[in-house]
């Protein structure tokens, strides 16, 4: 087994976790402002990096039902939110394969 190297992101505003600033996130891969999480505030991205992803489970939400999976900091192991595997709504079908960042677990890199 080789070692396992971070992506490094090049961008003006990049996201990383809180813990150990880890790049996650370009700002540009921002789709939605709108998403709340567990911790107040979160984004929804198309693309995070540097993360490692938990099992699948099915879990009721504010928008319905969707299959997700937690999401957490390759380097430190901190959840940092959750990747949407499926939306059983057809109107939340655009969030299946995307990634929720949570603000409170994030800080700006750069």
């Amino acid at each position: 087994m080789g070692l396992a190297y971070n992506v490094y992101l090049n961008s003006n505003k990049i996201y990383g976790c809180k813990s150990c600033k880890t790049h996650l996130a370009n700002q540009d891969d921002i789709i939605s402002r709108n998403f709340r999480g567990q911790h107040g505030k979160a984004y929804l991205f198309d693309s995070v990096v540097n993360i490692s992803e938990g099992q699948p489970g099915e879990r009721n939400m504010t928008t319905g039902r969707h299959i997700v999976r937690d999401i957490a900091c390759k380097q430190c192991g901190d959840t940092v939110g959750w990747k949407y595997d499926k939306a059983y709504e057809a109107s939340e079908k655009y969030k299946e394969g995307k990634f929720i960042l949570e603000a409170e677990l994030l800080c700006q890199v750069t």
